[in-house]
């Protein structure tokens, strides 16, 4: 007994659908593998460990800038980013966003260094009193450290 369909009509759609099967899986892997660096992971200062976020992979950094840690050298600035249970280094080269300031929510963008510290490409900072990053205020709630009198995430 075969395990063909008898009608012709029915085993030429096998046939389609077994010569289509293979060329679509193909598509799809070639798309995800095209994708893979692409993605870019939020991490907060604690969640940042070199399994997680391995040195060199591009991912994102967010917390609170710690007071007192901003050091200027020129275009380059050096500043802490803290969660409340870790804190980490992060250097940056450009202009900082006009709102940047200690104490307040920020978002960086980059790769860690052999050395744990954090080389941003990008920072971005609050826009007002009451906005913080969701993924920010969503850490910040699972560690217990959200103030709502500060203002509501958004």
């Amino acid at each position: 007994m075969s395990w063909l369909p008898k009608s012709p009509k029915a085993r030429r759609r096998l046939w389609i659908l077994l010569a289509v099967a293979p060329v679509l899986a193909l598509a799809v892997g070639l798309s995800l593998y095209a994708m893979r660096d692409s993605v870019t992971f939020f991490f907060s200062p604690s969640e940042a460990t070199p399994d997680k976020a391995p040195a060199g992979r591009v991912v994102r950094l967010g917390g609170l800038v710690e007071v007192g840690s901003v050091v200027r050298h020129g275009s380059d600035v050096a500043f802490t980013v803290t969660d409340n249970a870790a804190t980490t280094r992060v250097t940056y080269s450009g202009d900082l966003p006009d709102l940047f300031r200690e104490g307040q929510g920020i978002v960086a963008q980059g790769a860690f260094q052999p050395d744990r510290s954090f080389r941003a490409t990008q920072v971005l900072a609050k826009h007002d009193e009451t906005y913080m990053p969701r993924e920010v205020a969503d850490r910040l709630k699972e560690k217990g450290e959200w103030r709502p009198a500060e203002g509501p995430a958004t």
